[in-house]
């Protein structure tokens, strides 16, 4: 992977190459190998350059044969290779950067539909004027871009675009967003007038400086579902997989894969290590040093089963206090989960081997493995429910269980939501409609057109969402920050474009399946892995930070959000934040998931006010 930023000058002044060479240097993590600009009157690119295809050639920007279009590319085209033998361009290069170029030399933009990977890159057209920017279709790889009557900028990273915009303050209506989603959906952030290009589009800024945006891809629709049995679904989820993972061993560098002892990362790394051989694959899986979470011992047994080489890392509570800075800086954005930390110190393991690692992001999205999905029906009963019954009973009802039965909280909270939509989120949600409206004093988010978009049967409208709002703006953000942080590209085979196609014409019934969540996952790994692993309960990534904010990190958390310069505790209501403070801490209530959004918002602005100028 990369860095790529730009700028043009809607003023028709020149690019400055020094703005430039200050956004690559904001992006050298994403990219330590090479760097390079390129200036063409009013617009300029700069690139960072992690070389993972063509090693030896394909610096960038790059200019096609005509010396008319530029581009900044990040990511990989997985499938550049049967390109190149379709197209006839004279190549000077062998990696899939020029391959690009040649695809917009034959069909255009549209031509963005014939590539398959993860990619995210601009490219700026002399005939036309145009300047387009592309990103990928389920959002793998981020953009983002800020537009005002004399310039126009884009960027991997917000921290890249601000030696080209200036200082920006907060977009305080992007904290109703944050505070129900744990993270900013596109196409909003918390930075002032800076915008995150959906997944699945394309925006044309044309030589007058209007701004176009254009969806190229969309999820199947619920009129699209495949007639199939079960078993025919276990056969073409076999074979897509397949697919997905021979695309992902794509590289002339060392892939490796990260493996958490759960069925879908253990699922990856089977397929791997069939697909190479049996042999020379490294496996990488992280522990909290706590038995009561912990899952290595079955990263183990499966490193075990696979042949793989294991290696390990065990993340401590000083590893968030001492990375949470400097990890908010990375991300752009608050850490959206405390797992952000152990996932940057699995990247950094994963690094002192191999350049790519696999993971098993998606599934879960797709197939419905979640334990909310077996209740997506009843999340739409919740609707039949009087309103005043459901939200004076269900808050009450939620505030008397014991701590230790987290899950069925959440559950009443969601159910207690008042619209179809806000039930659908509030599964993930750390602060239901109610306690947003208590903590900035009214407003809404405007984050709910995923839930509301959804169409087809419980299940599939919740899929839907999920996919593109927890997924993309969620999992795969944290994913390509924290891999990127440590100088790592990372790679989600689930997230191949024609098994997300396939997934969503697939019928609910081989997703969820009585109370198997995964089902047709679960038996394709069947024919690969242990019985124990497919049919043990899912674990997640489990933090124990509920005990660490009521030990180690208990005065920290009490300093950032009660403290005299704390921003949460200006910008929300005091009371309600200290009530949070109280309650965790007497052990009355865990409150981990809710303290540590605020504490994450609190560290994220702190970070930024600092080091990229972003004011209050």
């Amino acid at each position: 992977m990369c860095g790529i930023a730009g700028v043009r000058r809607l003023d028709g002044a020149p690019v400055d190459p020094a703005v430039l060479a200050e956004m690559a240097k904001r992006l050298h993590h994403r990219g330590p190998d090479d760097s390079g600009h390129w200036v063409g009157g009013s617009t300029g690119f700069a690139h960072t350059r992690l070389s993972i295809i063509d090693l030896g050639a394909s610096a960038q920007p790059m200019t096609d044969k005509s010396g008319r279009k530029t581009i900044a590319f990040n990511g990989e085209i997985l499938n550049y290779k049967e390109l190149r033998t379709e197209l006839h361009y004279p190549f000077r290069t062998g990696g899939d950067t020029e391959t690009i170029l040649a695809v917009h030399d034959r069909w255009g933009v549209d031509g963005v539909t014939r590539l398959r990977g993860q990619f995210a890159y601009a490219l700026d057209d002399a005939d036309t004027g145009e300047l387009h920017l592309v990103r990928d279709r389920l959002g793998v790889l981020p953009l983002y871009y800020y537009v005002d009557d004399e310039v126009f900028a884009f960027a991997s990273e917000i921290k890249a675009l601000f030696p080209a915009i200036g200082a920006r303050g907060v977009d305080l209506a992007s904290l109703h967003d944050y505070l129900a989603h744990r993270s900013v959906p596109a196409p909003h952030t918390l930075v002032d007038g800076v915008h995150k290009l959906p997944q699945g589009h394309r925006l044309t800024l044309s030589r007058d400086g209007q701004v176009r945006l254009r969806a190229y891809w969309e999820l199947p629709g619920a009129d699209e579902v495949l007639d199939c049995t079960p078993d025919d679904a276990v056969r073409l989820v076999t074979e897509a997989l397949d697919a997905s993972i021979a695309d992902a061993l794509v590289a002339d560098v060392p892939v490796g894969a990260y493996l958490s002892g759960g069925i879908d990362s253990s699922l990856i790394c089977a397929l791997t290590a069939k697909a190479r051989g049996g042999s020379g694959l490294h496996t990488f899986a992280a522990g909290f040093g706590d038995p009561r979470v912990d899952e290595l011992h079955w990263a183990r047994q499966v490193a075990g089963v696979v042949g793989s080489e294991h290696h390990e890392v065990i993340v401590t509570a000083e590893d968030f206090r001492d990375s949470w800075a400097r990890l908010s800086w990375h991300r752009d954005a608050p850490l959206s989960e405390p797992a952000d930390v152990a996932v940057f110190r699995l990247a950094e393991l994963a690094r002192t081997q191999v350049k790519v690692v696999l993971s098993g992001e998606g599934s879960d999205e797709l197939f419905g493995g979640y334990p909310k999905y077996r209740f997506a029906q009843a999340t739409r009963w919740a609707g039949l429910v009087p309103a005043g019954l459901r939200g004076a009973v269900l808050p009450r009802l939620e505030r008397r269980l014991p701590a230790s039965r987290q899950r069925l909280g959440v559950a009443v909270r969601a159910m207690a939501e008042a619209s179809a939509a806000e039930r659908m989120r509030g599964w993930f949600a750390p602060f239901t409609e109610r306690e947003r409206a208590t903590l900035l004093g009214g407003g809404a988010s405007r984050a709910l057109d995923p839930y509301r978009r959804g169409r087809g049967d419980a299940l599939r409208r919740m899929l839907y969402a999920d996919s593109h709002a927890w997924l993309a703006d969620n999992l795969l953000e944290r994913g390509d920050r924290m891999s990127m942080a440590a100088s790592l590209e990372l790679r989600p085979p689930f997230l191949d474009h024609r098994l997300v196609e396939l997934a969503f014409r697939l019928p609910s019934s081989v997703k969820v399946r009585g109370r198997v969540t995964k089902w047709v996952v679960k038996e394709v790994a069947r024919r690969h892995l242990p019985a124990e692993v497919v049919d043990r309960p899912k674990s997640g990534f489990k933090v124990p930070l509920d005990a660490w904010f009521r030990e180690g990190l208990r005065e920290m958390a009490h300093d950032l959000l009660t403290g005299p310069s704390s921003f949460v505790a200006d910008t929300l209501d005091r009371t309600a934040v200290r009530t949070l403070l109280d309650e965790h801490s007497s052990g009355a209530r865990n409150e981990q998931p809710r303290l540590w959004t605020l504490l994450s918002l609190e560290v994220w602005h702190r970070e930024f006010a600092r080091t990229a100028q972003v004011g209050s």
